[in-house]
């Protein structure tokens, strides 16, 4: 074990000395370790990447390397770096130390087969792009000034269905926001396609039209300060699918809806699905009369 972090250790201080200039060069070190491991194999869907990205690529590559495909990788020493490094790091494998190189090395590292991007690192990178998802999450007085907005306007007549869709906050929902996970965070929309966006942009009370709200670790289609409720927003085509396509893709949605719901009550936010088709919303209503399903009739 001391031979091994012995070796660790010598292997990225030569390394990292070696990465010093790349790392001025490069004015977004954590974009580019998401580039870089874009095109590589993982196990764990990007997951570790995304965790490590903002580290130098070389801890990065050391921390990762257990969650890389490495049936799937090919490494050849090229520059002959890792020969001479020394002895003690060869210990930790020929692999990780051209992983680890600073630069790309055309032909150090080879893929067998086609790489589909890591969904964690597309995400990553996808938010990567929009700087207001990192940088900008929702003011908490924007929160409380919405809260209170509608505790004002709130009506106490019923929906015209017979039932309140849209339950009061609880006690002390600003509790549950200073948790970092449960405060909003902007990003890009995510649907996919412009009629899926259009959908959410146009939900009743959308308070931020044109975003995503990232709250809990899941991308919400829309969020509606004034009730506390986040949406998740479905266009698919569903009416027009046979009863046992129907079945079977309500089937597959079901525990993810769930999950979604659950990570919104945990935060303190209702969650509603919203549907383009009665024929949807009845299926979905069939399979779980706990799940909140509104008919988007303005799509």
């Amino acid at each position: 074990m001391t031979l091994k972090l012995g070796a660790l250790a010598t292997l990225l201080l030569f390394l990292t000395a070696c990465a010093t200039p790349a790392a001025h060069e490069s004015r977004s070190p954590r974009r580019a370790n998401l580039q870089r491991a874009a095109s590589l194999p993982w196990t764990d869907e990007g997951r570790c990447v995304v965790r490590e990205s903002a580290e130098s690529w070389p801890v990065l590559a050391e921390r990762c390397f257990h969650v890389l495909d490495q049936d799937r990788v090919r490494f050849t020493d090229r520059s002959g770096r890792c020969t001479v490094a020394s002895a003690e790091a060869a210990t930790l494998g020929i692999g990780l130390c051209v992983l680890a190189a600073p630069e790309v090395v055309v032909g150090a590292v080879i893929v067998i087969g086609v790489v589909v991007v890591a969904v964690a690192i597309k995400e990553a990178m996808d938010e990567a792009d929009w700087p207001e998802a990192a940088k900008h999450p929702i003011p908490m007085q924007g929160i409380e000034s919405a809260e209170r907005e509608a505790s004002r306007n709130r009506k106490t007549s019923p929906k015209e269905s017979g039932q309140d869709l849209f339950p009061p906050s609880p006690r002390d929902p600003f509790e549950r926001d200073r948790r970092p996970e449960c405060r909003p965070v902007l990003g890009p929309p995510r649907g996919g396609n412009d009629p899926h966006n259009e959908c959410a942009d146009k939900i009743l009370g959308n308070s931020f039209s044109g975003f995503n709200v990232l709250i809990n670790g899941k991308h919400y289609d829309a969020l509606v300060l004034s009730r506390r409720t986040l949406w998740e927003v479905k266009t698919d085509d569903f009416e027009k699918q046979s009863p046992r396509s129907q079945d079977f893709f309500v089937k597959v949605k079901l525990p993810e809806l769930r999950r979604e719901r659950e990570l919104a009550s945990a935060c303190g936010y209702d969650f509603i699905i919203g549907v383009r088709s009665k024929a949807h919303m009845l299926a979905l209503q069939r399979a779980d009369r706990t799940l909140k399903v509104v008919l988007m009739d303005w799509c």
